[in-house]
């Protein structure tokens, strides 16, 4: 899912999105709570019309902003008091107003309120949290229903890097019943095997007839591994944001478009991409618009990394439905990993 937090995909329009393939979309409700506001997203008739996209959208609910913003907020059983980092105002999040929040932005998905856990933290920090977590989640859904929007509200597994913890979230979730399930708290600072082992240790409660979405994770070889532990969606801001600062990932490892090397190369970014910009432009030009800082590198670079993600996620997709998975992973990550970083990207 690409990521529009504020109710854009950055440097990109709605058409663009479609273009390269785009299902859905991710926004904020921390962020849109914040700026503009609720009340003007739902007179303007939700996050759809109000930034004119007519295909799904999924907001997170705002609990890794409050986490982010560690030392301006306060959490206790009812909710979080926190302080606007734009202006300094004081604001309260409770999972029953989040879930009225997400309910005015009118996105398809919608994320219960949740706490995570910051990396590390003790067992008994993390296993007060996550019954809190636990706790939110219930009223999350007793609130949702109440107000039958229509939409779909995804739990959020907790537990840090505890697996016991992990499972016992899941099937706490699995018992309040949810339409999908997020596995969050992940990538912010944990090794990697312990990354893994809590998608692991969720995925194994969690119903596989139901989607699984692994929050904020973004390398495609994190993905690609995700998916082999039973994932089904992602969202990160990875390919937009390296995309702006020049950062581009192409079928045979990442491209730093600043270097020098560039500078007179008129190959195309990734000849296998099928993007606008693989398809009408060389490296040369692109390097060009960097130096230059030009908005239409920023445009163009994030056109292409979306699309790479995507086409990615197509060619899993069609690999999984024709029980070929593992040899497409070889094959992919063979290629991607030969060069990936060689230029410092």
């Amino acid at each position: 899912m690409p990521v529009g937090t504020q109710g854009t995909v950055k440097s990109l329009t709605p058409r663009h999105l479609k273009d390269i393939g785009a299902q859905i979309i991710l926004g904020n409700a921390y962020h849109l709570y914040l700026r503009p506001g609720q009340e003007l997203v739902k007179k303007a008739g939700g996050l759809h019309g109000f930034m004119g996209w007519d295909r799904p959208i999924l907001t997170d609910s705002g609990g890794f902003q409050v986490f982010s913003l560690a030392e301006l907020r306060n959490i206790k059983e009812e909710g979080v008091s926190f302080q606007s980092h734009l202006d300094g105002s004081s604001h309260l999040f409770t999972p029953e107003s989040v879930m009225r929040l997400e309910a005015d932005l009118g996105a398809d998905i919608i994320m219960c309120f949740d706490e995570c856990i910051p990396y590390p933290a003790t067992l008994e920090y993390a296993e007060r949290s996550t019954g809190r977590t636990t706790r939110w989640a219930r009223r999350c859904r007793d609130e949702f229903l109440s107000l039958n929007t229509g939409q779909a509200l995804f739990g959020i597994v907790q537990g840090g890097t505890y697996p016991e913890l992990r499972k016992r979230s899941a099937e706490e979730l699995l018992e309040i019943g949810f339409e999908g399930y997020a596995i969050g708290g992940l990538a912010i600072g944990e090794p990697k095997e312990q990354t893994w082992e809590a998608i692991q240790t969720a995925n194994t409660v969690l119903p596989g007839e139901k989607p699984r979405y692994m929050m904020g994770v973004g390398f495609p070889e994190d993905i690609i591994q995700g998916v082999s532990l039973g994932v089904d969606m992602f969202d990160c801001v990875m390919p937009t944001r390296n995309a702006r600062n020049g950062s581009l990932f192409t079928s045979s490892g990442r491209l730093a478009m600043r270097n020098a090397k560039h500078f007179d190369d008129f190959a195309p970014v990734d000849p296998e991409c099928d993007c606008y910009l693989c398809q009408n432009f060389s490296r040369a030009y692109l390097r060009h618009l960097y130096m230059s800082d030009e908005i239409l590198a920023s445009t163009l670079g994030t056109m292409h990394n979306l699309r790479f993600y995507l086409k990615m996620m197509e060619e899993i997709r069609q690999a999984i439905e024709q029980d070929g998975f593992d040899r497409w992973r070889k094959t992919f990550t063979d290629k991607y990993q030969r060069e990936n970083g060689t230029e410092g990207a």
